[in-house]
């Protein structure tokens, strides 16, 4: 971790920082990399999930400042900026589930897109916010089949409500940006989003997402049923983009005229495989198991 610090010249001790998400996977992940630093981390999310918690088994309740509270009301978010006072802002929840967005549409938008307007108007009102990460997801692009990895200025959409709400939450941080943060007299707020790709790593206990789905079906000596075997996704260790996140905060922070747009993080082309291969190396490193494609 001291290694890593370098990289970030130190831009984070002692700082006051808010994360959004600390309950989930890759918040709680930021949250220890956050302490690791030495910043003062304040955390809102719902309380972590029953069963398999990594926020818990980490033992985050003791080493950060968290408050239980949902993004969705207005009141509880400004409540969360007037306590911690933050420098650094990074925003992580979400309703991150593509078949939860099936099953509670409005539920994924009022998340994804009402949470993040009340974290944009929460940073547009806290005077002590100098950088903020907006984190939104590579599913923001509409998708065209193209056989190339997508580009930050590709046209955005989405076929279902979890994709399309990520998109209005992108159209909603370059509106803010371009309306509230933009120019040398605004500019002392550095907003940017971030998409990230496909994310695996220890304390992953999700539902539907495929490396958990392993685990669950593989401890209880059942096959591994892989949904969409031949889509490519772009697989990435958890503190890849996590490393991203807080390089592009200290470079915010530091210049945020300059950094103050969206980017994309994600592995090299050839780290991006169909689900179905990548199950089949789970099992090679399990030892055991078997797969189960699932009918189209």
């Amino acid at each position: 971790m001291e290694d890593l610090g370098l990289t970030f010249g130190g831009a984070f001790g002692g700082r006051r920082v808010l994360l959004t998400g600390d309950t989930g996977f890759k918040g709680s992940w930021l949250a220890i990399w956050l302490r690791e630093l030495g910043a003062e981390v304040f955390g809102l999310a719902l309380p972590p999930p029953e069963g398999p918690s990594h926020f818990t088994a980490c033992r985050l309740p003791d080493r950060i400042r968290h408050r239980n509270g949902d993004i969705r009301d207005h009141g509880t978010v400004t409540a969360a900026f007037d306590e911690a006072k933050p420098e650094f802002v990074f925003h992580l929840a979400a309703q991150a589930l593509v078949r939860e967005s099936y099953a509670d549409p409005k539920g994924t938008f009022d998340t994804n897109v009402g949470g993040t307007v009340n974290m944009l108007e929460a940073i547009r009102a806290c005077p002590s916010v100098r950088a903020a990460v907006i984190v939104t997801s590579d599913k923001c692009y509409e998708n065209v089949e193209a056989e190339r990895a997508y580009a930050e200025d590709d046209r955005l959409g989405g076929r279902d409500p979890y994709a399309s709400s990520k998109a209005c939450a992108e159209l909603a941080v370059r509106a803010w940006r371009e309306s509230f943060f933009a120019g040398r007299e605004s500019g002392r707020v550095g907003l940017a989003s971030v998409r990230a790709g496909n994310v695996v790593g220890g304390g992953d206990w999700a539902k539907d997402r495929l490396i958990p789905d392993c685990v669950r079906a593989l401890a209880a000596g059942q096959p591994v049923l892989v949904r969409n075997p031949t889509s490519v996704r772009p697989w990435q260790h958890v503190l890849e983009p996590l490393a991203g996140y807080l390089q592009l905060a200290a470079r915010l922070r530091a210049d945020p005229e300059r950094f103050s747009s969206a980017f994309n993080f994600g592995p090299a082309g050839d780290d991006a495989l169909p689900a179905l291969e990548l199950a089949q190396m789970f099992l090679a490193a399990w030892g055991s198991g078997s797969i189960e494609v699932a009918p189209p």
